[in-house]
């Protein structure tokens, strides 16, 4: 699919996700909302990633929408890569994260320089909506004069403590990895501790990957601001915080999954169900209001057979109705790593989805009464505009500051109690912890008003991307600025 490159009299808006779904969906999600408000948009990806996209892309054409998507070859291959690896689900890993490759793929997205550079020169945006780790983008926005939109896919809060983390390392001046500190200049306290932390952040010697980080942080400055996927009533004092403290300019525009509203709309974000809608959609029907888990941990955590084998003992324990996403695939039929007579006795309670579920449109369902989440922050946020409490299970990346955000700030989730960054050693969780977690956000009195203040925050998330909503405002406000600039 092209671009029309001609002129056009509408403001024009370029999208650049970075190539891995929790950064493609909301971005994809933000380029729809800014085609809503009558803005031309463009998303720009490769080959193997169009077909994520192209059906929402298609129905949002047949809406009357101008929005369009350019292709631009990855070179996999020549970073060292695998071929075929386009995606930061693809990387190959072993229950765990991979370093190694995942600083190829970081070589790979800096070779899009020039090419996205002659795309700039064919499309002329009047402003480029960038994902972070495109460092390089913020030069070829000063060489054409066009202003640079950051987007990191994180929480205000995450963004605060990045700041800190940047400006004092307090997580270098502790004693063990297991000893919690303040991060300095953040509201409220937050607590964290080193072995929580990503491993970019507490080596001491210098690698492409703490290198990274500075390019980050430079382009960041260069900027000509952030838009976040989140609402001013959810992080207040985090975003009055980033914006008056730290004194960034920056638009929240959540919750964009919002924005889909139709049950196609829903299926179709990030890869093809893995099961069938309707199916799914029977089953939650046959449930009771709220009497149904939700577990899913994203597409990036790989958890060992150990790990999977102590939450099915948990969640059988735990006598709850329980959806299960599960990334590992049957083996010849057979599921070893499950406790004997597993799904026989848990037939009627319990689904298990292989593969990609259809999250929104499982969160959204009446019968869902709480979420086990790896606290990624679309999840996370997905999660709070369904208006539902969470056991919260952070593994790596910011993963655990949006925990704190949930259990600490909101008072809307329980921990499993999970204490190390899954790189430094890998932290493993009984099945005692996730019976405990689970049964406290299903049953009881705690569990009632976390769900009450949950559905307050959900009614909350709504009302915030309706018009006269403050994320509604906001984005009015960056469309209005930009086509000042533009004029």
């Amino acid at each position: 699919m092209d671009v029309d490159a001609t002129e056009n009299p509408k403001l024009h808006v370029l999208f650049f996700p970075f190539m891995g779904h929790g950064h493609m969906i909301p971005m994809v999600d933000m380029a729809k909302l800014f085609a809503m408000r009558g803005v031309k948009t463009t998303i720009v990806t490769t080959p193997l990633n169009v077909p994520f996209i192209s059906t929402t892309i298609e129905r949002s054409k047949n809406s009357s929408f101008d929005i369009h998507i350019k292709v631009l070859n990855f070179p996999c291959v020549e970073a060292g890569l695998p071929e075929g690896c386009e995606n930061l689900d693809s990387i190959p890993s072993s229950q765990g994260v991979n370093l190694d490759m995942i600083a190829k793929f970081f070589k790979a997205a800096d070779m899009f320089e020039q090419p996205f550079e002659q795309l700039i020169q064919e499309c002329k945006p009047d402003c480029l909506l960038v994902d972070m780790f495109f460092t390089w983008a913020s030069d070829i926005a000063d060489k054409y004069d066009i202003p640079r939109l950051m987007f990191n896919g994180c929480s205000f809060l995450s963004l605060c403590i990045s700041d800190s983390v940047n400006l004092y390392e307090p997580q270098k001046k502790v004693k063990s990895g297991s000893e919690p500190f303040v991060f300095p200049n953040v509201p409220g306290d937050i607590k964290l501790t080193r072995d929580q932390m990503a491993v970019i952040f507490t080596q001491n010697e210098e690698n492409e990957l703490t290198r990274s980080v500075k390019k980050w942080r430079e382009a960041e400055l260069k900027s000509y601001g952030f838009i976040v996927n989140s609402f001013y009533e959810l992080e207040a004092a985090y975003v009055d915080h980033y914006r008056n403290v730290i004194g960034r300019k920056v638009w929240h525009v959540g919750p964009v999954s919002l924005c889909n509203r139709a049950i196609e709309d829903k299926l179709d974000r990030g890869k093809k169900p893995s099961v069938d809608e309707q199916k799914c959609l029977s089953w939650l029907d046959s449930k009771q209001p709220k009497s149904v888990v939700y577990i899913c941990f994203g597409t990036a955590v790989d958890f060992n057979t150990a790990q999977l084998t102590e939450i099915a003992f948990a969640i059988e324990a735990t006598g709850q109705h329980f959806i299960w996403v599960v990334k590992k695939e049957k083996s010849n039929n057979e599921e070893d790593w499950l406790p004997e007579g597993f799904e026989e006795r848990t037939e009627g309670k319990g689904l298990m989805i292989r593969g990609w579920a259809p999250q929104v449109l499982i969160l959204d369902h009446e019968a869902v009464g709480a979420f086990v989440t790896h606290c990624g922050w679309n999840s996370t946020l997905e999660c709070v505009s369904a208006g539902l409490p969470m056991v919260t299970w952070p593994v790596f990346a910011e993963q655990f500051y949006n925990e704190k955000l949930v259990t600490d700030v909101l008072k809307i989730g329980v921990g499993v109690g999970t204490k190390k960054w899954k790189e430094v050693v890998g932290d493993f969780v009984k099945r005692d912890a996730i019976e405990k977690a689970v049964k406290e956000i299903m049953v009881g009195e705690k569990a009632e008003e976390m769900r009450s203040r949950a559905k307050a925050l959900g009614e909350m998330a709504r009302r915030a991307v309706e018009e006269g909503g403050s994320s509604f405002r906001d984005l009015n406000d960056l469309i209005q600025q930009l086509s000042s600039r533009r004029r």
